[in-house]
């Protein structure tokens, strides 16, 4: 069972802003990059098919703070945790660290909670994570969490 997921990636020109650092914005799609790479890691697609019938997973709460700012061609680290898992909704937590410096550091730490729905007659319930999903998921431990 999985309870974190990492990924490096480049910061790209398209990323930043007229003052030459990573626009807000672009943390909470760099979340996502993340969540995505997390669930293909487990052998399912976030756009689950795999399971009948289908889940999706929308969006219910997103936060980030920001400590230092990123740059064009930083390579950053997103590291994703399994902060709480419930019978219908998943919560991470992301940790953002630029790499490319003698002392790699955190420059902004996140949150993203999503809930299981299948799609009944154009409209979305909520549901329970489908056990071959879940089962492959646990929560981070507390001393991970409070890093």
């Amino acid at each position: 069972m999985a309870y974190e997921f990492k990924v490096v990636r480049r910061v790209e020109f398209s990323d930043t802003d007229m003052a030459g650092i990573v626009h807000y914005s672009n943390f909470f799609r760099y979340m996502e990059t993340a969540e995505h790479a997390f669930f293909r890691s487990l052998g399912f697609s976030i756009v689950t098919r795999q399971v009948d019938p289908p889940v999706g997973w929308p969006r219910v709460h997103a936060e980030c703070d920001y400590r230092r700012p990123l740059q064009f061609e930083d390579e950053v680290e997103i590291h994703m945790l399994v902060a709480r898992k419930k019978s219908k909704s998943l919560t991470y937590q992301f940790r953002f660290r630029k790499l490319n410096t003698i002392e790699p550091y955190e420059v902004a730490r996140g949150s993203l909670t999503v809930v299981c729905v299948r799609h009944q007659k154009g409209k979305m319930k909520a549901a329970r994570i489908p056990e071959a999903i879940a089962g492959k998921i646990k929560v981070a431990p507390t001393r991970v969490l409070k890093k």
